[in-house]
Parts: C-alpha cells; structure tokens; sequence
C-alpha cells in the first residue's frame, strides 16, 4: 500500500480528509442560533416575533429603499405625473397614507403593543410605470409605483386601493429587512457546507430544503400578513374593502392559472388567498365604520 509523505497509507489520509466536518456544522449552527435570538423583536401589528438585523437602521433601510427606486426609474418608463391616471394613483395614495398612524396604532392595540410608527420618517412618493404588468410595489422608505397593466384588472379605485395599501403594508412591516435577515441565514448555510467538506449535490439538497421548509413559507406569511394590514388600512381610508375579493378573482383570471403549486411559491394560491380575506371582512367593515371620516 503506497504510504503518502507523513506516514499514512493513502487510504488513511483519504479518510481523514474525507467526509464532512461536523464541527464547522456545529460552529456555523451555533452562530446562526445567536444571530436568529439575537436580533428577534416582535411586531407590533402582527404580534408575531420576527428577526430583523439590529445592526440595520429605519435610515439604512430608507437609503436602500431609495437606491433601488431611483435604478427602477431610470430603466421603466413613468407616465406624464399630470395624467388623468397619475393624479388619480397619487389621490389613492395620498388617501392611504393618511390613515397609517391611526390603522398602525390600531393593530398594535389588538395586540397590547406601543406602536413603533416606524413610517414616520417615510418621504413618500407615487409614480405610475408604462408596462403591461399587473403589478406594483413599495419600497422602504415610502418609495411607491404602480404598474399600468394593473388598471384594467383592478377596475376601480377601491380594488386598486387594495392592492396600493397592500404595498405599502410591506414597507409598513419591514418585510424587506426581514428577508434579509432570511437570506444572510441562508448565506451563513451556504459559506458552513462548503467549509465543511460537504459535496455539492447535498449542499443542494439542504438549500433546496430549507428552501421550501422556510424561506417560501415565510414568503407567503408575508403576504398575508400585507393583506390584512393592507386591508384595514383601504378601509380606514374609506375604500370598500369588499372589493378585495372580485379583485383577486380577477387577478387569478389574469394569470391564466398558471401560478405554480401554493408550497413551491412565494405567494398564496388565490383560492387561500380569498379564504383568509373573507374571513378578515367583518373586521375591515369594522375599521371603515370606526375610522372613515369622509
């Protein structure tokens, strides 16, 4: 048997160097263990604990918001903002905004939390993009665009409310810096695999997993966490709320059903979607009656 340079048969040293390393595991897990502990907080509108990095701050999370704003509008192509359709997406959002304090408030109340009024430092803007998706967004920060392909879906303001105070329920709950707590747990996973020895097609399988066994689970959660807050706040601006439900019938008319299965996506089906909004109706019926004030 060929003995290598320091004494030890090929097939020894083979052995040794083989294998994964179950203390850079250990070591990378433990770490992992610290930071999700660490950095957990609870929300005050959801009342659920969440993981948001302590080292990012609301101004951070703005300049980022900001960043990617002004890329998306160098590359998309915004309407005249004194177009019939701009003026009337900025009156929707002007309207929403208007009832974040209170809708906030609210929410926190429900669940015997202070509220953190982190969007008080929002500096908020609306721009409405030329493209055939259906489609919008907020940014941290209060940074605001609806997609033109949206309007012939949404029908009327009430439904495009929905979706606008949906938006903004994201930036409202810091999913953003959520998922990017996700994704550096994500990164410390891949950076422990590869220092352990672990080969790549079961570095894949473990990603693959935790994949469809948290990061998109947590996705979904975050949508329905959005279309709840989302939906009190469209009521407390005095938009139907009943409108959410057609509103989604259509959206999912629009996709040609070609979403794919509820656990390998990021969203909810439609049919779980409209499910939970029916369910959330008598209480947004609720917020309009208390906190419209026409």
């Amino acid at each position: 048997m060929r003995m290598d340079p320091y004494g030890n048969s090929a097939q020894g040293g083979m052995r040794r160097s083989g294998g994964i390393r179950w203390w850079v595991l250990l070591l990378f897990a433990g770490y992992a263990a610290y930071y999700w502990f660490s950095n957990r907080t609870t929300d005050p509108m959801t009342g659920e604990k969440v993981v948001i990095d302590r080292s990012l701050s609301a101004e951070d999370e703005k300049a980022l918001g900001l960043q990617a704003y002004q890329e998306i509008l160098q590359q998309e192509r915004p309407v005249d903002p004194n177009s019939a359709i701009a003026k009337q997406i900025r009156d929707i959002a002007q309207r929403l905004v208007a009832k974040v304090d209170i809708v906030e408030t609210a929410l926190a109340a429900e669940h015997g939390q202070p509220p953190q009024h982190f969007s008080r430092s929002f500096e908020w803007e609306v721009n409405v993009i030329q493209s055939d998706q259906a489609n919008a967004f907020c940014l941290p920060g209060g940074k605001m665009a609806v997609y033109t392909g949206l309007v012939p879906v949404a029908q009327n303001a009430d439904a495009m409310a929905i979706v606008m105070g949906h938006e903004i329920s994201h930036a409202l709950l810091r999913h953003g810096a959520q998922r990017m707590a996700q994704q550096r747990l994500a990164q410390l996973g891949q950076v422990a695999g590869a220092m352990s020895g672990m080969d790549a097609q079961t570095q894949q399988m473990v990603m693959s997993a935790y994949g469809y066994g948290m990061m998109l689970p947590y996705a979904r959660g975050h949508e329905t966490q959005a279309d709840e807050v989302g939906l009190m706040l469209a009521a407390a601006a005095c938009f139907n709320p009943q409108e959410a439900i057609p509103l989604w019938e259509r959206m999912s008319a629009n996709s040609g059903g070609q979403a794919p299965p509820e656990f390998a996506s990021t969203h909810p089906n439609p049919g779980t979607r409209i499910k939970n909004l029916q369910a959330l109706m008598p209480k947004a019926m609720e917020y309009r009656a208390k906190y419209c004030k026409q």
